[in-house]
């Protein structure tokens, strides 16, 4: 493996543990938000005793968000300097954007959020959350904003291969960039949800029968059932916009070789094989691939052979990857649909938890993570589907990879992937922890409430 591959996979490893922890904060934010109105406007204490044990959560995984986000923007410098020294003019701003407008509101009112409960005025409290949820939205939007742009990049002039801003509002507001913005957001409320209800279901099966944890499990089973059919036809709007800017991208996704064919079937599986540029094994719907991707039963997209020119240069990316990490996505999503709908189903015929079978909480205990792994799919279909660029058009990845040996890329590879592993165990035995003690009973310790006010925040989280 050269340098190339290895840097890519280095990156790849660094963002896809990143990517982890803002899933789940982004929206764990407006959970929390949620719950405390929720408190306010009621009174009763099973809100702030769902509020208490989940700002544990947020907490510790937007720590690990932040340490882990500051060491993949080392590798800008370390491992692709040709991606400043190119769009650095666009990428630098952006960058500072988010700093400046989301991670300083988060850092100013987390405190207050995690530790002021029974220090502040609680309309004070409130507001905090509300600004360190909104901050953590809008990290997301500068992140995406460059993103979308990497993939669909307008209001930009090059000067001698140098890239200036022509014009910031074509740039912030790039073709791809509410399709992927909302994409994310909706992927981000099903992965809270799925956690919400993983880690309550964890907790009834220990015995825990809590008004929090009840709140908790029902939230975010009612969440996830509203907004899986809503992101289908956001990522189906995604995929139109898609095909649209990056049809290489498309043809990869759905595996499909021939332009003229028509009308497209859709390929349920096969084995795409680039050396035949052919399938193996595939399982065909006919007219369904069109009707899907063009919204008529006899449209037509560009294929995978489409983007190679005379030369014998392949302009398309690896296609079995981008195959596979976009049905991995697609099956995820259907299993969250299934499950959230078919909770929500029997919680109304039985009216609360009870109406649920046992398995059905251990399936919500097994799929906890499982917004991680469409979340991951989904990164994977769209990042490495933009290949062989790295800015669509403009850059191509070969061209900005430091010079440097592949074996010490390799040896910081092993060390991060070593720690990564270490963490993710750390992170997940912590969870467990508190879950555990929390259907013990016990708070565990973590921003317990301490001082004047304690015992009020206390008395209205009564057990149920």
């Amino acid at each position: 493996m050269d340098t190339l591959l290895l840097s890519r996979i280095q990156f790849g490893a660094n963002i896809s543990f990143h990517i982890l922890f803002p899933t789940i904060t982004i929206a764990l934010g407006w959970v929390l938000l949620f719950f405390k109105l929720r408190f306010q406007a009621t009174g009763d204490g099973k809100w702030m005793e769902a509020y208490r044990f989940w700002v544990k959560v947020f907490a510790l995984t937007f720590a690990m968000g932040v340490v882990s986000g500051i060491t993949m923007s080392f590798q800008f410098g370390t491992n692709w300097p040709g991606f400043m020294e190119t769009v650095g003019n666009i990428a630098g701003p952006l960058l500072a954007y988010e700093v400046m407008t989301a991670f300083f509101l988060e850092a100013v009112f987390l405190g207050i959020m995690l530790f002021g409960v029974s220090r502040v005025p609680p309309w004070l409290h409130t507001l905090a959350t509300f600004l360190v949820a909104f901050g953590t939205t809008m990290s997301a939007f500068w992140i995406l904003v460059l993103n979308s742009w990497m993939h669909t990049p307008q209001g930009y002039e090059l000067r001698d291969g140098v890239v200036y801003a022509t014009n910031w509002f074509e740039i912030i507001f790039n073709p791809s960039l509410p399709y992927r913005f909302f994409h994310v957001l909706l992927a981000s409320g099903l992965t809270a949800s799925f956690l919400l209800a993983g880690l309550s279901a964890f907790r009834w099966l220990r015995g825990d029968r809590s008004g929090g944890m009840r709140a908790a499990m029902k939230t975010g089973v009612t969440v996830a059932a509203f907004l899986i059919p809503v992101q289908i036809f956001v990522g189906d709007q995604h995929g139109l916009n898609t095909l649209e800017h990056q049809p290489a991208k498309v043809a990869a996704m759905e595996g499909h070789w021939d332009g003229e064919e028509s009308p497209v079937p859709l390929i349920l599986f096969a084995m795409p094989n680039e050396e035949t540029r052919e399938n193996d094994f595939a399982i065909k719907i006919p007219y369904v691939g069109s009707l899907i991707l063009t919204h008529s039963l006899d449209g037509k997209i560009p294929g995978l052979n489409d983007f190679v020119t005379e030369e014998g240069e392949v302009l398309h990316p690896p296609v079995a990857k981008v195959f596979w990490s976009f049905r991995i996505m697609v099956a995820t999503g259907m299993a969250m649909l299934v499950m959230s709908w078919a909770a929500m189903w029997f919680m109304r015929k039985g009216r609360g938890l009870e109406g649920l079978p046992r398995p059905m909480f251990y399936g919500f205990v097994a799929m906890g993570f499982s917004g991680w792994i469409a979340t991951l799919a989904g990164w994977y279909t769209t990042e490495i589907g933009r290949q062989p660029w790295l800015v669509d058009g403009v850059l191509k990845t070969a061209d900005a990879v430091a010079d440097v040996p592949a074996g010490m890329v390799l040896s910081t590879l092993i060390a991060y992937l070593a720690i990564y592993a270490a963490l993710i165990f750390c992170y997940i035995s912590v969870l467990t922890y508190l879950a555990n003690k929390a259907a013990k009973g016990d708070g565990g310790g973590l921003l317990e409430p301490r001082g004047a006010g304690a015992a009020t925040v206390r008395a209205v989280a009564p057990a149920e």
